[in-house]
């Protein structure tokens, strides 16, 4: 089962006991909002690619921000191309609705969007489609083995914008 290597992964640190296991699902953006209390930007979703190699590259990226394939381009110079739910399964060993950074079947390649910076903490999966954990994003970087901050989603600034227009 995902979420065991998951806990697996997360004894290193001491912090197994942090998952949090729902008795309702979190398999989605807004499922998991609902279920842990908070806006879905605070989610942080894992995104699954086709690698230049044989394997995937990961997101990790705010609940409301989308990839944006001109900027994924520039950062990776190929095509973002999302895996199948197999190849997500088979890659991370986690089936969609649980995916995460943590405790994977195969070292990938993990890469935080900067739509996470608006946070102190966010909510990441934990390998089953009703667990999550919070973290604040230092422990989300060093925990998934980060590789680094990328720009490589839309969306988020134009409703953070948007807010701050609003409350004027």
């Amino acid at each position: 089962m995902a979420i065991e290597s998951v806990k697996e992964h997360f004894r290193q640190f001491g912090r197994e006991q942090d998952i949090q296991e729902f008795e309702a699902s979190s398999a989605t953006v807004q499922e998991a909002a609902d279920t842990i209390g908070v806006i879905p930007a605070r989610i942080a979703k894992t995104i699954s690619f086709r690698g230049e190699g044989e394997l995937a590259v990961l997101i990790v990226a705010a609940g409301d921000a989308k990839i944006d394939n001109k900027k994924f381009r520039a950062a990776f110079h190929f095509k973002p191309r999302m895996l199948t739910a197999e190849e997500v399964l088979e890659q991370t060993g986690h089936a969609v609705g649980g995916v995460c950074p943590f405790g994977l079947a195969h070292p990938l390649d993990v890469y935080m969007d900067e739509s996470l910076k608006r946070f102190d903490t966010v909510f990441p999966a934990c390998g089953s489609s009703n667990s999550a954990i919070e973290l604040t994003l230092p422990e989300l970087e060093r925990f998934a083995g980060s590789k680094g901050w990328l720009d490589v989603c839309k969306g988020w600034q134009e409703e953070e914008q948007d807010n701050v227009e609003g409350s004027a």
